[in-house]
């Protein structure tokens, strides 16, 4: 490889005549220059020289190596054979046509290298990237040529297009250096505009600015040339991709060689002068280490510029290789796919090659200067990179807690004149920032605040944050509360404004006033509650104590409420009890307070200015509540029950009032309700008695006091025994024998009556099973009464159950009472208690039958097996017509329905006599036998047995 640079074309005669010993039949030249007329007439000669040689001319404004206007590379091959391939202009416009064209013509299996020469640059790249490789060894390299290049071949010159040139051979070998020397320097720069290979915008501003600010006019006037020198990067998939700018357009606009997207980072880059020198030492080494017959250097115009003086000592320092120049240089191999390359230096060999080929070694150290400017760039601009990153997270910082606050957030200058506001500001208050900016921030708030509001200003201007609470009216007109705080801004030690941030505290003020409200106040009725009432209570006796005036506390319970929920449900309860509430409320006198309790209680309190004044207040509430009541279709009635208690005469203070009035409508309700009662000391003391028997029977049941008695139902037709009922006594050791409605009404109100109730099953079941084995009659059953409220316990059918199993006793054996109020009483709830019962075998026996309003009602719904008529219609069914129409009726209506009939009460023979008459199937009474101890009863059955 013979490489000749000179400044004329006469100057070459003279070179060759001076290697004509060097110079063998050579298979390939290669001419550069920039005189087109000169480089056509150099072909002509090297043609007519050697015919056989494959001769590539090109020429233009190309900046050459070596000083020299014209360049010629000489190559003789012992082996290989090249191709070579005009490539026309028209066929560029057909990328995947010309590349199928030169793989057919110059690419062959064995091909080791591909020079491909072409002007039409933008489409070069397209080109390249559908060249196939033959080999992993094949190399090819891209020459793109400035515009107005013109090429020549053997055949003479091309106007436009291309030319390929193969270099192939099984012996040959090649080794490609084409380093990627572009370093980015400088910010990033987002693309915010484009369109294909053209970049519009930078940052929302014309892409030209920034030009002309970081590169300048010098720069812009040289391109295209200077945008490969000084192209843009952007990185993709991890890779730095270069994109030269080719073209400045009257838009401002600027054409780039490949493809962009909005939202891309752009910097500007520049060749890296360590980096070159280190590139090219790179190539020198492995050309020395193992010497090549022929090199070929191909640079880009990127090394024109400030690096042309370390680019020049690079050349010298190569010897014999070829060095032409091209505007971009390209390069595509097994290892990289298509890539612009600062230049590329290709060695080609086929044998051995001799030490006079063997390339300068070391390479001169580089120009003065230019390492030292390239370190200072590179670290300036990482320094540059790590203090944009350093800005941007502050920016992103304020922006998240200035833009993405949702809270309002602005600032004013000195004179309180907004200087900014967050977009939250604008949404909450429904301003534009537009129609805000620079007027006095004291103009959007309301007049009464202007002077508070001025006071912080100027007390945040000192130095002090600011944090107070300011109702802002939106555009609107709505009134917003905020919590406020001011905040001075400090720029270089000087206060320059303040920032304001306001929390939106309307809705948390609003939760709190309804927090308020639901603590002192009921949500269904609007009336103080408890906790409200007794404030008022307390501050009404002690003004009532300084004036010694009378004041009246009344607890009102609305009577078997409780069963209109039931009935109705709890909404419509609400809704029935807000109407009483208005009732109660209009005939309250002047200064009265209405308070609820809980549920279906009130409270009241009412100053008296007489003193009968309590009792009439009271007796219109009663009359008010009794008179019919319309919800949707259905009539309701319903009564109150009144306890009175009078301020001083019946206490002193709130606690006692309460207890006392507590007392009176206990004493009410059990008067029967729907009525008044006044306090008196009495009560205290019943309800003290009631609170000793509490005692005295809870420890009945721990001392076993308590005992059972049995009384007899017989057959009224045989006097055979069927059955037992059993009967609870109490007998306390001082008070003697208590009678059972003094403490079972007491049992259900502290619910001992559970545990009473089940100790009574238990021993009820054991003493008749105990019976039925000393007698054999297996068909003996016992009854027992059973209390409301532990027939409404959730665990009562489980006990039952549990004393069945424990006595061994056959459910049927067993017949439990209950009289129509304990069943009338949640009716859903006994009904489906009833029917548990019923699977079980166990008998319902109905109690007092006849004595309520309703059991005519429900007898046919509530499976019962047994009627008990009551005594009251036993006492004088052989006097009285009336009676004994009603105890015939019961009989036969108990029979239509299959329930057995058992007479309460006969206490004289003739009673028992027109029982019989009547058809009754059962009796029990004291004319039959009163109730008997258990030993005693195991006699009378013996006897009865026999």
């Amino acid at each position: 490889m013979r490489w000749f640079c000179c400044r004329r074309a006469e100057e070459l005669d003279r070179l060759f005549s001076e290697h004509r010993s060097f110079l063998d039949e050579p298979q390939f030249i290669q001419i550069a220059g920039h005189d087109a007329g000169e480089v056509d007439k150099i072909v002509a000669d090297l043609v007519r020289r050697w015919p056989r040689a494959h001769v590539i001319g090109m020429a233009g404004p190309l900046p050459m190596a070596g000083g020299g206007n014209i360049a010629v590379g000489i190559a003789s091959m012992m082996s290989s054979t090249l191709s070579s391939l005009a490539l026309p202009a028209e066929e560029f416009d057909r990328p995947d046509g010309l590349a199928e064209l030169i793989a057919g013509e110059a690419i062959h299996r064995d091909t080791a290298l591909l020079l491909v020469f072409s002007d039409r640059r933008f489409v070069l790249p397209s080109l390249l990237r559908r060249l196939p490789l033959s080999n992993e060894r094949m190399a090819i390299i891209g020459c793109a040529l400035p515009e107005g290049s013109v090429l020549f071949s053997s055949d003479g010159r091309l106007e436009r297009g291309g030319i390929a040139v193969s270099f192939s051979g099984t012996a040959l070998r090649g080794h490609c250096i084409a380093p990627f020397l572009w370093e980015p320097v400088g910010l990033a720069f987002s693309i915010t505009k484009s369109r294909d290979q053209q970049i519009d915008e930078l940052n929302e501003q014309k892409a030209s600015l920034y030009l002309e600010r970081y590169l300048g006019k010098e720069f812009m006037d040289r391109l295209p040339l200077s945008g490969v020198e000084f192209p843009f990067l952007v990185e993709r998939n991890g890779r730095d991709v270069c994109l030269p700018i080719v073209a400045l357009h009257s838009d401002g606009s600027v054409a780039v060689r490949g493809h962009v997207h909005n939202g891309e980072k752009v910097r500007f880059s520049y060749v890296h002068a360590p980096s070159l020198y280190w590139s090219a030492r790179d190539a020198a080494m492995h050309a020395a280490k193992q010497p090549a017959e022929g090199m070929f250097f191909y640079y880009s115009a990127a090394l024109s510029g400030y690096t042309r003086p370390l680019f020049d000592s690079v050349v010298s320092a190569f010897g014999q290789a070829a060095f032409f120049p091209a505007v971009e240089v390209l390069v595509k191999d097994a290892h990289t796919a298509m890539r612009p390359a600062a230049f590329a230096a290709v060695s080609l060999t086929e044998t051995a090659a001799s030490a006079e080929n063997r390339l300068s070694l070391p390479l001169p150290a580089p120009p003065e200067g230019i390492m030292t400017l390239a370190q200072l760039m590179s670290t300036s601009s990482r320094d540059m990179e790590r203090l944009h990153v350093r800005l941007q997270m502050s920016e992103q910082r304020y922006k998240s807690l200035f833009e993405h606050n949702t809270d309002i957030v602005y600032s004013t200058d000195l004179h309180g004149r907004l200087t900014s506001v967050n977009p939250a500001f604008e949404q909450v208050l429904g301003y534009k920032k537009e129609e805000i900016l620079y007027t006095n921030s004291l103009k959007y708030i309301h007049p009464n605040d202007v002077s508070r509001a001025t006071r912080y200003f100027y007390r945040a201007l000192r130095g002090n944050v600011q944090t107070y609470h300011l109702e802002l009216p939106t555009k609107s007109g709505e009134r917003l509360l905020f919590q406020m705080k001011n905040i001075p801004i400090i720029v270089d030690g000087k206060k320059v404004g303040i920032y304001g941030i306001g929390h939106n505290i309307t809705e948390q003020k609003k939760a709190e006033e309804k927090i308020a409200y639901l603590a002192y106040y009921d949500p269904d009725t609007n009336l103080p509650n408890r906790t409200k009432w007794m404030e008022l209570l307390s501050g009404q006796l002690e003004k009532a104590k300084r004036k010694r005036r009378k004041a009246a506390v009344a607890l009102i319970d609305l009577d078997r409420f409780k069963w209109i929920n039931d009935s109705v449900g709890h909404y419509a309860g609400d809704d029935i009890l807000r109407q009483l509430v208005e009732r109660i409320r209009r005939v309250l006198p002047v200064g009265a307070e209405l308070g609820r309790f809980h549920g279906d209680k009130f409270c009241l309190l009412f100053p008296l200015k007489a003193e009968d004044e309590a009792a009439e207040t009271s007796l219109s509430i009663v009359r008010e509540v009794a008179k019919p009541l319309m919800y949707g279709e259905k009539e309701f009635f319903i009564t109150a029950s009144i306890g009175l208690a009078v301020f001083p005469d019946d206490g002193e203070d709130e606690h006692a009032l309460l207890r006392h009035a507590d007392m009176a409508v206990n004493m009410a309700k059990k008067g029967g309700g729907n009525r008044v009662e006044r306090y008196c000391a009495q009560m205290n003391e019943e309800a003290m008695h009631r609170m000793e028997m509490g005692g005295h029977l809870r420890r009945a049941i721990e001392e076993n006091e308590l005992f059972l008695c049995y009384q007899p139902i017989v057959d009224v037709h045989t006097r055979a025994v069927k059955a037992m009922e059993a009967l609870i006594r109490w007998r306390h050791p001082t008070l003697g024998l208590v009678r059972p409605d003094e403490f079972i009404p007491l049992a259900e109100e502290t619910g001992l009556i559970h545990e009473i109730g089940r100790w009574v099953l238990k021993t009820a079941c054991k003493q008749v099973k105990r019976w039925q084995e000393m007698t054999g009659n297996d068909q003996l059953a016992i009854f027992v009464n059973v209390s409301a409220v532990q027939f409404q316990h959730e665990r009562f059918v489980d006990d039952v159950k549990q004393a069945l199993r424990q006595t061994r006793l056959s459910p049927s054996c067993l017949h439990l009472e209950l009289t129509e109020h304990s069943m009338l009483r949640h009716l859903s709830n006994t009904l489906r208690t009833m029917d548990e019962l019923r699977k079980l075998g166990v008998g319902i026996a109905v109690d007092d039958f006849g004595s309520g309003y309703s059991s005519f009602h429900y007898l046919k719904r509530l499976p019962a097996t047994i009627l008990k008529i009551d005594r009251a219609f036993i006492e004088q069914l052989h006097a009285n017509a009336s009676d004994e129409a009603i105890v015939r009726a019961m009989i036969t209506m108990g029979r239509g329905l299959g329930l057995e009939t058992i007479a309460e009460g006969v206490e004289t023979p003739e009673q028992l006599d027109r029982l019989r008459d009547l058809q009754c199937t059962y009796a029990q009474g004291y004319v039959i036998c009163p109730p008997l101890l258990a030993e005693e009863v195991t006699s009378y059955v013996t006897e009865k047995q026999t």
